[in-house]
C-alpha cells in the first residue's frame, strides 16, 4: 500500500518587524520543528534575510534551504524549508516600529501563499501576524487578513472564526454535560474590526444571515460534524430585553435567525452573550455567532489565550493564523511565545484531512 504523503502546509512570514518570523523559527526548530514536521511538511513563505536574521538573534542553528517548488518540501529532514521572495532591504528594516515596506512584504507573501493554495500546491495556508497600520502605510486600504484574502481568492462570503481548545482538566469539571462536550470552543463574528460606534450602523440581516450560513457551513464542511447546533448572540445587555436596551434584536437578528432557520439551518437566538458562551463552553452549541470583535475575542482569549486560533471560513482553501498580533513591543526580544502558530498549524492539518 502506497503510503500517504503528509499535508503541505504554507507559513506566511507576516510583518517583518514584528514576531512572526521569531515565531516561526520557534516554532521550526528542534523539539517544537519534530513535532511540527509528525503532521506536515511546513513551507515558510516569505524573506530568507528576514527569517535569518531572526535565527541569529535567537541563537538558533536551524538549517534554511531555499526552494522554488514546494513540493520539494520533505517532514523528515529537520529545518526550515523556505519559499524566498527576497523582498526586504534589511538596512531599513527596524524591528518593532510598521512602516510601508514591512506592509508591502507581508501582503506579497500572502499573495504568494494564496496562488499555491488557489493551485492545488499546498493543502493550507497558516499566517504569522500583519499588523494594519503598514497595510495602510503601504496603500492597502485592508481592516486585515480577511478582506485581503477574500479579494485574493475572489470568495463571496468570508467569515473570521475563532477556535479555543478547551483544556482537558476543564472539560472533566463540567460533569453535568460531560456527554455533549465539544473539545473547543468556535465564535464566528458577525462584524469585525470596527469602532464600537459603528457596530448597529454595519450590522444588516443581510450581515447576520450570511455568518450563519459561514457557520453552518464550515461546521458540517471543515469540522465534520453532521447535525451543528448553531446559536446567535444578541448586540445588547440581556439581548436587548424586549427592546428596553436596544432594537436591533427584534428589528435585524431575530428576522435574520428566522429567515434562515425557513431555510433549514438549526440555529437559536438571539440570546444574551453572556450566558450562550457560557452554554457553548459546556458543549451545549458547536459554533456561536457574536455580533461585534470583543463580544467574541474576550471569552477565546481568557479561555485560550496564545493557544487560540482564527479560521477563515468561506474560502476556496484553508487558513487559519494565530490570535494574536505583532507584538511590535517585544519584537526582537526572543520571548515571544509560538504557541498559537502551533496550533494554527495543528488545525490547519486536521481541517485538510479527507472524511
Amino acid at each position: 500500500m502506497k503510503r500517504m504523503m503528509k499535508p503541505i502546509i504554507a507559513i506566511t512570514m507576516g510583518d517583518p518587524a514584528g514576531i512572526g518570523p521569531e515565531i516561526i523559527v520557534k516554532a521550526l526548530s528542534k523539539l517544537l520543528g519534530s513535532q511540527v514536521r509528525q503532521l506536515c511538511r511546513p513551507v515558510v513563505v516569505g524573506n530568507r534575510a528576514v527569517m535569518e536574521k531572526a535565527a541569529k538573534r535567537l541563537k538558533s542553528s536551524i538549517e534554511i534551504r531555499s526552494m522554488t517548488d514546494p513540493e520539494t518540501a520533505v517532514s523528515s529532514k529537520a529545518g526550515m524549508d523556505l519559499i524566498d521572495l527576497e523582498n526586504t532591504d534589511l538596512s531599513r528594516l527596524v524591528i518593532g516600529r510598521p512602516d510601508a515596506a514591512g506592509g508591502r512584504a507581508a501582503v506579497e507573501a500572502i499573495r504568494a501563499a494564496v496562488r499555491l493554495a488557489m493551485d492545488r500546491r499546498v493543502a493550507a495556508i497558516v499566517t504569522a501576524p500583519i499588523s494594519k497600520e503598514a497595510l495602510h502605510a503601504a496603500g492597502y486600504p485592508y481592516p486585515g487578513h480577511t478582506e485581503l484574502l477574500a479579494e485574493l481568492s475572489g470568495a463571496k462570503e468570508v467569515g473570521m472564526l475563532m477556535v479555543a481548545p478547551l483544556p482537558k482538566a476543564i472539560r472533566t469539571r463540567l460533569t453535568p454535560h460531560a456527554s455533549r462536550l465539544t473539545p473547543q470552543l468556535r465564535i464566528l463574528l458577525a462584524t469585525t474590526h470596527l469602532a464600537m460606534r459603528d457596530v448597529p450602523l454595519r450590522l444588516t440581516r443581510e450581515r447576520v444571515q450570511s455568518a450563519i450560513r459561514l457557520a453552518h457551513e464550515a461546521a458540517i464542511r471543515q469540522f465534520k460534524i453532521r447535525r451543528p447546533r448553531l446559536a446567535v448572540t444578541g448586540l445588547n445587555p440581556h439581548a436587548g430585553e424586549g427592546g428596553l436596551f436596544g432594537r436591533e434584536e427584534d428589528e435585524i437578528i431575530r428576522p435574520a435567525v428566522e429567515s434562515e432557520r425557513r431555510n433549514g439551518i438549526p440555529v437559536i437566538g438571539p440570546k444574551p452573550a453572556d450566558s450562550l458562551i457560557r452554554r457553548a463552553f459546556e458543549g451545549r452549541y458547536d459554533i456561536v455567532v457574536a455580533m461585534y470583535h470583543d463580544q467574541a475575542l474576550i471569552p477565546i482569549k481568557l479561555l485560550a489565550f496564545g493557544r487560540a486560533v482564527n479560521v477563515t471560513v468561506g474560502l476556496p482553501f484553508i487558513r487559519t493564523s494565530v490570535d494574536h498580533g505583532t507584538a511590535y513591543d517585544i519584537a526582537g526580544k526572543g520571548i515571544a511565545d509560538p504557541g498559537s502558530l502551533i496550533e494554527a498549524i495543528r488545525l490547519a492539518v486536521a481541517l485538510s484531512k479527507k472524511p
